[in-house]
């Protein structure tokens, strides 16, 4: 069997961001061939953790998370994990794979767990000056008032999970009439929803990784959607366009960046990370920070890597490698 580092890229899950998984993982496929790498594409499901191999499923063994192939148990050096959603972005997966000593691409466990609850990670990063929106959080079984919520924190707004990305079951609500089926909307992916007062300006996206040279900030790039907002079909089906470098200034742009690199400071982040903003009357304001980012053709981390000047296989390989060496040393 070969001596290289066995990595086991994960993609599925359990959300509504189930197929751009799929898509990020082929992204990453094509990134890392001819790597120095055997890569092991690992499918998870709430029925079944399988690797797929020509065609094959073989089952992974959930105690040790290895698999048997030709009757030669495999294990697994690594762990790409390209779930977006639950549960490889918040912490369930990472903390699983800490208890059995395998390293992985993104942020450690309570990190994953802390960024995926939008309010949580938000308020977090607002105690270090980070600037952010009005919101409330609701919970399923709250007494939810309309009227209210129209003024405090106000309309027009964005009502979406608390936990989730890629804007799965987000709604942009302008009336009042239109909260309550925004928020039902919204429950339909989690047990927690967020509304936030819409923030207008330019909205941009800075992505950051960190390998053994130390941490490197991309460009930005400025996002600029053909629909009401940035939402799926924009992100996933090309109804939005993107600017890179961001045609915003040289001073907003460094500052930006800046904030990016303090943000994966705060956060101890690992790996890849894209911190979202709306610059807002000279104000860049915080919309998200993205700890799995897609890998897709149309996602940004790709599109920034390239206008660095970087291969994004170069990337991957970098950022593998350093964990690896962590591990052993």
């Amino acid at each position: 069997m070969s001596k290289l580092p066995k990595i086991a890229l994960i993609a599925g899950g359990y959300s509504g961001e189930y197929e751009v998984s799929l898509r990020s993982r082929a992204g990453i496929i094509s990134f890392l061939k001819g790597r120095p790498f055997d890569i092991y594409p690992v499918l998870i499901k709430r029925d079944k953790w399988i690797v797929e191999l020509n065609e094959e499923e073989y089952p992974i063994d959930r105690n040790d998370f290895s698999f048997t192939k030709d009757g030669e148990r495999v294990s697994f050096d690594y762990a790409y994990i390209t779930i977006h959603g639950t549960p490889g972005e918040d912490g369930l997966l990472t903390g699983y794979l800490d208890m059995l000593g395998i390293p992985y691409s993104c942020c450690p466990t309570a990190i994953g767990a802390l960024t995926f609850n939008k309010y949580l990670c938000k308020h977090f990063l607002h105690s270090f000056g980070i600037q952010i929106a009005p919101s409330v959080r609701l919970r399923r079984g709250d007494a939810i008032r309309p009227i209210i919520l129209a003024v405090e924190p106000g309309l027009p707004a964005f009502i979406k999970p608390n936990v989730g990305g890629s804007s799965v079951a987000t709604t942009r609500v302008e009336e009042v009439n239109e909260i309550l089926p925004a928020v039902e909307t919204a429950f339909s992916e989690g047990e927690e929803v967020l509304m936030e007062t819409l923030i207008s300006g330019t909205e941009v996206t800075c992505g950051a990784y960190e390998d053994s040279e130390g941490l490197h900030i991309l460009p930005v790039t400025e996002v600029v959607p053909k629909n009401k907002f940035f939402d799926y079909d924009a992100k996933y089906n090309g109804a939005v366009e993107e600017i890179t470098p961001a045609r915003i200034s040289a001073e907003m742009t460094a500052e930006i960046q800046h904030l990016t690199r303090e943000i994966y400071g705060h956060l101890g982040a690992s790996g890849i990370i894209r911190v979202d903003f709306i610059i807002e009357n000279g104000t860049p304001v915080l919309l998200e920070v993205n700890t799995t980012p897609g890998m897709t053709a149309t996602s940004f981390i790709p599109q920034q890597i390239a206008a660095d000047g970087k291969s994004v296989g170069d990337v991957l390989e970098g950022i593998i490698n350093y964990h690896l060496s962590k591990t052993k040393s």
